[in-house]
């Protein structure tokens, strides 16, 4: 039964799976690190992502990957058949650390096209000697040994159909748990576990590696396999990786029943069985209708630790599948010009027609509208993915550094299921690094007495934190370490020339906060692996500001500092209200709107640099009149005759003039042209429903360039 063997979508499929079980083994040894050991759960958990992989990249004949993954899957089969006590728990967690970094950097080079020729010797060498103190450790305790845990590598084979008097006739049915990924490379990994005892071997689906497609046919339908060999029964079972399997039937057939069945194969030379005998036929249904018996299935322990079930056929259901990131993108950008147009049509200016009956017009924009709404919810919630991925990396981040340092440092994780927009994630990922960093090597004290000086436990503590409030995630990186002396800041800040000399007593305790954000600012003596070099803090609040978030900064000095990143929950589409300025319409987020007020000429004051503030309340405000900032004729020059919006962002607030409000719609943000210079102030463009263009402004660049002008 030959087949072309699709390397480029097993491939995909291989990376896919094996940064999934990648991540789900971090996650288990980094929630486990700070315990005496692992339970048994999480021993067999550890040995199958191991083995899985073992298998996988055997497949496709990534060598070192096999022989690392086997390896440390030798270790967690002797800990799971032996149970030893007195294991090294910190020594094994950095192991497995070690081999899933090992692993992670062969499937970066695969992705970026490169060959994965990591030397793996040494791993395995390291490896070999912690697994022989291990044995050591089994014999010294007096628990027997157990059986070598065998592999066999990939060779090529080819499965004739010869029989012999002492042949046996099996039928194989496998079927695998509704969440297993890469079903396909299950199936075929068995199909190459039996070809060293196979006389003839037919099984379907019969395309599992030329078509990704058979892995949901596979979950759904199961797959079938018929077996001629001369092996017993139990031998063929033993070959067989059961490790997914939610249950394998297993029947032995007669000579006949294997030739009746070759046919269901798509064997066309199959000869037909001859017809069986009417007290055959009901000898038969007597059979099926029989409860099972031992050795009609391979009884499967369904999870560690929990009863073994004898199954039958149940219908299996797949209820998740993998798109490709870039198909959602597509449809991201669909649903974005599917609102364009919907603006189009409802405001269509031959609508406008005095005595135009809409009524039925009416009802139909309002299904359409509904539609269009819902549309884009599902395409959002779709592309919303928890932060779980990306607070699994923070703990390994705080394990590594921290151990490094020499500090002995907790993590706490609240809100890793919160979700935001997958573009959203891309680029917090960095930026939260640095904070967590910063926090375990800033704010966590040198030495554990300095801490139990001060009344605090000697182990340090680092929270992270996500919520979801008002159309915005807050993400904290809260430390109980040293906090920020504000005399510290202020003096290092004069040092660096990143200020004005002005007085502390002009800086609030929030801008001082923030002169850590600075571009070359560092508040570390000596340079190290992690910080002292004036840089990161200022990356971390631009890649903030490029996904229209803010960074918070609150701290009480040998309490603790915390740091907040503010974002949206996506990119892609925002609520705003449309302004005009002349002739010239503008886009502003409703989010950053604090209100709208009018005011009479009274209500300004004048700087004799030029500079316009507007009191409002008794509270004075920067003034803006985008008129004059972007020079836009035939707009009000008196501030009576327009509109004060007063706008706010990070604590700061401004206030811009417009000439009047349009209306409210969802803005579809495209970005500014690149063969458009940048302009301050400006963060996007989008097309209104009249086909004209509005700019959408930026309020972080105004306050800046506000400052600038200042």
């Amino acid at each position: 039964m030959a087949e072309e063997f699709n390397t480029e979508s097993m491939l995909d499929m291989f990376l896919y799976e094996s940064g999934q079980l990648l991540e789900k083994l971090e996650g288990i040894i980094l929630e486990k690190q700070d315990a005496d050991c692992f339970d048994d759960a999480d021993i067999n958990e550890i040995f199958r992502i191991m083995h899985t992989i073992k298998g996988s990249s055997g497949v496709l004949m990534y060598e070192n990957i096999t022989k690392v993954t086997h390896k440390l899957e030798d270790v967690f089969y002797y800990l799971r058949e032996s149970h030893p006590d007195d294991v090294p728990h910190l020594e094994l967690v950095e192991k497995v650390l070690a081999v899933s970094d090992f692993v992670t950097g062969e499937l970066d080079k695969l992705k970026n096209g490169d060959t994965p020729d990591g030397d793996e010797k040494q791993l395995v060498e390291d490896l070999d000697e912690f697994l022989g103190r291990l044995k050591g450790e089994i014999k010294k305790q007096g628990i027997e040994m157990p059986q070598a845990n065998r592999h066999v590598e990939p060779t090529q084979f080819y499965i004739t159909p010869v029989a012999g008097d002492d042949s046996h006739f099996y039928r194989i049915s496998i079927h695998y748990r509704s969440d297993t990924q890469m079903s396909n490379l299950r199936a075929y990994s068995a199909t190459y576990a039996l070809k060293e005892v196979a006389e003839d071997l037919l099984y379907t689906p019969d395309d599992i590696l030329s078509n990704e497609a058979s892995a949901d046919v596979i979950v759904a339908e199961g797959f079938h396999m018929l077996l001629q060999t001369k092996s017993s029964k139990d031998e063929v079972i033993a070959l067989i990786d059961s490790s997914e399997a939610e249950e394998i039937n297993f029947d032995e057939l007669t000579k006949e029943e294997y030739g009746a069945a070759l046919s269901e194969f798509g064997r066309e030379d199959a000869a037909p069985a001859p017809a069986p005998a009417a007290a055959s036929k009901d000898e038969a249904q007597d059979k099926k209708q029989e409860a099972p018996k031992p050795g009609d299935y391979v009884v499967k322990t369904k999870e560690a630790g929990k009863g073994k079930t004898l199954a039958k056929h149940q219908p299996k259901q797949q209820t998740i599948i993998s798109v490709n990131v870039e198909k959602m993108d597509a449809l991201m950008d669909l649903i974005g010009e599917l609102v364009i147009a919907e603006a189009v049509v409802l405001q269509n200016p031959d609508l406008k027609v005095p005595g135009l009956e809409l009524s039925n017009f009416q009802k139909a924009s309002g299904q359409l509208s509904k539609i269009t709404t819902e549309l884009q919810e599902v395409i959002m919630s779709m592309r919303m993915m928890p932060l779980t991925n990306v607070f699994q990396k923070m703990r390994r981040i705080v394990f590594d550094v921290s151990r490094k340092l020499g500090k002995d440092i907790e993590l706490e994780v609240i809100g890793e299921n919160t979700e935001v927009d997958k573009n959203i994630i891309e680029h917090i990922t960095d930026p939260l690094m640095h904070l967590v960093r910063n926090s375990v090597d800033h704010g966590i004290e040198e030495n554990a007495a300095d801490r139990t000086a001060v009344g605090k436990p000697a182990k340090g503590k680092i929270t992270l934190e996500a919520k979801n409030e008002g159309g915005k995630v807050y993400i904290s990186v809260k430390d109980d370490g040293k906090g920020l002396n504000k005399e510290k800041l202020y003096q290092k800040a004069l040092e660096k020339g990143v200020i004005e000399n002005k007085p502390m007593s002009e800086f609030t305790e929030k801008e001082i906060f923030r002169f850590i954000t600075l571009p070359g600012f560092s508040t570390k003596e000596e340079v190290t692996e992690y910080s002292g070099r004036g840089v990161g803090m200022d990356v971390v609040v631009k890649n903030i500001q490029s996904i229209s978030g803010r960074l918070d900064i609150t701290s009480v000095e040998f309490e603790g500092s915390e740091m907040t990143l503010v974002i949206p929950l996506t990119l892609a589409i925002i609520n705003g209200i449309v302004v005009q300025v002349g002739d010239s319409p503008f886009v502003i987020e409703t989010a950053s709107i604090k209100e709208f007020v009018r005011v009479g000429e009274d209500s300004l004051i004048y700087e004799p640099s030029g500079e316009e503030y507007i009191v409002l309340r008794g509270e004075c405000y920067p003034f803006i009149r985008l008129n004059e900032r972007y020079g836009l004729p035939n707009s009000v020059d008196k501030v009576e005759e327009g509109i004060v919006v007063v706008l706010e962002h990070e604590g700061s607030q401004v206030c811009v003039l417009i000439d009047k409000l349009l209306q409210e719609q969802e803005i579809v943000v495209k970005p500014i042209p690149s063969y458009v210079k940048k302009i301050k102030g400006l963060s996007g463009c989008t097309q209104l429903g009249d086909g004209s263009i509005a700019l959408i402004l930026d309020i972080a660049g105004l306050l800046m360039q506000d400052g600038e002008r200042r």
